[in-house]
């Protein structure tokens, strides 16, 4: 107990503090060690004393064990499935789950409604937020109980954990503070009965509006199409909130071939080696790509996704930075995965017109962070919203003095296994072919890609960290973030110097592969600075983009593979002409696609009535004719 690692194979050993599910492991006493192996430090909080064992893993599964698998991609927010404690053939195994909210001491995190009455306005209205965003896909799952039960629901800082899943149907009587429902099947109006307790001790200016909320939610009950209508005003009440706090970014990256590598296919933006400036997109973009396809093809890759997403970001910014009203989440999300997917097509169409079947295209991962300014009506400031776009297995963590908390879930096939309900986590990993992609930019259609966005609120002070995985392998992230980012928040070290920090530790400590950093430093109200968006009523121009002089890194036929140019092979001169007009063309289309894309949809949530007259106007005229 406590050894740090396996004696045979040097392996480190993490010890796990577990949630053992059930009134029975809750009766079980403290101190008492089960099966030789589980020590029972609270109810229902065990400690694995022997981590280099696999956990029982039954063959038949109970049905109650699957929303654990199929919520997989929810990590950030619910427990995992460890495991199970067989008790015996006549008895029912005890559920174990991982990812719980349990300190480093074994203590359950707080309850949120008892760190309810002193969270700030923002942070009430960003848990609550956080609760609406995960009712439907629990829903689906028969598991949106567990967000009715006051006990259940835990907070870390500014994020809402669960400590387990509470079947829709299991017929137990309600536990004290859980909320009972008229049916089995919970609605949005048992939602805000538990929100209506915690009203009375809800910030003054923002008491009134939710309780508006509150009530919206209990017109709806089971109606599925109001639920976005009750999202978008609560949205809104967020942002006004979030707005009156000042924001200020500061962002700093850089990217290293790595002791062990002779070449470099990661690209990010910025580079502190090349770092633009007045390009449109600083200080609100941060980017990594890691790319696949081996030497002249993952650096093509990875350079053309990061060319292309500069470019589409601009006029994305551009466009928002024009709006009167905010924007909803939803279709920020729909505008961004457009761009993913025309980037994406860009790739694949590269990898068409050179021939590149199965394992020989090329591609790239992605992990990308937009902060989008956008103006709140009747606040000061800007909105506080910051979105992650994630494929493959490029991370994001969000870092602070007290907490590292991992933000994305890897595209690998342990993830696949599990979301589809094959195996366990922990059965999942022992497979050779655990940690492969199974998806990742340029390598096929869009149409079959899933592009995972997320849309975070900043309301603390903390660090955004975007790294490929050769920093993030072998959990140095989680080993190493608490000293680097603490000399940041205290003003001991400036980002570039915690960049070429993060850069040691990738060096030093894995060196396999190549290494990408990006840190973005959120400081909210602790600096009379503010990073202000673009004025309102001017029109912003789009600059040309920087002059990428890391381009004298890449090899002549890497070059000529991203910029058509094949300047070592005999070529066709009308072919070549032909080749690249295409190319020109293609990127055109493209430009007007997601321009075209973006004011349809401002059009449509500005003004419905008039785009829905206007649709039935042409359509119906073309459907008459």
């Amino acid at each position: 107990m406590g050894q740090e690692v396996c004696d045979r194979c040097q392996t480190p050993l993490l010890y796990r503090h577990l949630w053992a599910v059930g009134q029975e492991a809750a009766q079980i006493s403290v101190g008492t060690t089960i099966g030789g192996r589980y020590a029972v430090l609270h109810p229902q909080i065990w400690l694995d004393s022997q981590p280099g064992l696999p956990p029982d893993l039954l063959d038949d599964r109970p049905d109650t064990a699957q929303p654990y698998l199929t919520l997989y991609p929810y990590r950030l927010h619910l427990p995992g499935l460890y495991g199970f404690y067989a008790q015996g053939k006549t008895r029912s195994p005890i559920f174990l789950l991982d990812h719980v909210p349990i300190d480093a001491q074994g203590n359950l995190l707080p309850a949120i409604e008892t760190q309810w009455s002193t969270a700030a306005p923002a942070r009430q209205l960003y848990w609550l937020w956080q609760i609406l965003q995960l009712w439907q896909p629990l829903s689906e799952a028969g598991v949106a109980r567990s967000l009715l039960s006051a006990p259940n629901l835990r907070v870390e800082g500014w994020l809402v954990r669960l400590c387990e899943l509470i079947d829709d149907e299991a017929g137990e009587q309600p536990r004290e503070q859980d909320v009972e429902t008229e049916t089995s099947q919970p609605s949005l109006k048992d939602l805000a009965t538990l929100w209506l307790f915690w009203l009375g001790e809800a910030q003054p200016q923002i008491r009134e509006a939710l309780r508006e909320v509150c009530q919206q939610m209990q017109a709806i009950g089971h109606q599925e199409t109001g639920y976005q209508t009750v999202a978008n005003q609560l949205n809104a009440l967020l942002l006004e909130q979030a707005a009156q706090l000042p924001l200020k970014l500061t962002i700093a990256g850089a990217t290293v071939t790595g002791p062990q590598r002779t070449h470099n296919e990661d690209v990010c933006y910025p580079d502190q080696f090349q770092l633009p400036t007045n390009d449109g997109l600083m200080p609100y973009v941060g980017i990594v790509c890691d790319g696949i396809g081996g030497h002249e093809g993952g650096e093509v890759a990875s350079q053309l996704a990061l060319r292309s997403l500069q470019s589409l970001l601009r006029t994305l910014l551009i466009e928002l930075a024009n709006q009167d009203e905010p924007l909803p989440p939803p279709v920020i999300c729909d505008q961004l995965i457009s761009v993913v997917r025309i980037v994406n097509n860009q790739i694949s169409a590269q990898n068409d017109a050179q021939g590149r079947e199965l394992r020989q295209r090329m591609g790239t991962t992605l992990v990308m962070a937009l902060q989008i300014p956008q103006k709140i009506p009747n606040a000061i400031g800007t909105s506080h919203e910051l979105y992650l776009v994630h494929v493959g297995d490029s991370r994001a963590y969000w870092l602070t003095s007290e907490n590292c908390q991992l933000l994305t879930v890897d595209d690998d096939v342990i993830g696949r296994e599990v979301r589809l309900g094959r195996s366990l986590y922990q059965e999942a990993s022992l497979r050779s072919d655990a940690g492969a992609l199974i998806q990742a930019l340029g390598t096929r259609d869009a149409d079959t890609l899933h592009i995972n966005v997320q849309r975070f609120i900043v309301e603390e002070d903390g660090l955004l960290l975007l790294c490929s995985d050769g920093l993030s392998d072998n959990q140095r992230v989680e080993q190493a973030w608490e000293s680097i980012t603490s000399q940041v928040i205290k003003g001991k070290l400036s980002l570039e110097e915690a960049v070429q920090a993060w850069v040691t530790v990738a060096d030093e400590q894995n060196g396999h592969d190549n290494a990408s950093i990006v840190l973005m430093h959120c400081q909210v109200n602790r600096s009379p600075h503010v990073y202000e968006s673009r004025p309102a009523k001017s029109e912003p121009q789009i600059p040309p983009l920087p002059d990428n002089s890391e381009e004298t890194e890449l090899t002549e036929s890497a070059r000529a593979l991203l910029y058509d140019e094949y300047s070592d092979a005999p070529q066709e001169p009308a072919r070549r002409k032909s080749s690249r007009t295409w190319t020109v063309a293609i990127g055109l289309a493209s430009l007007l696609f997601i321009a075209g894309v973006v004011g349809m949809t401002i059009w449509r949530q500005l003004d419905p009535t008039g785009f829905q007259q206007t649709w039935e106007r042409v359509f119906g005229a073309s459907e008459r004719d």
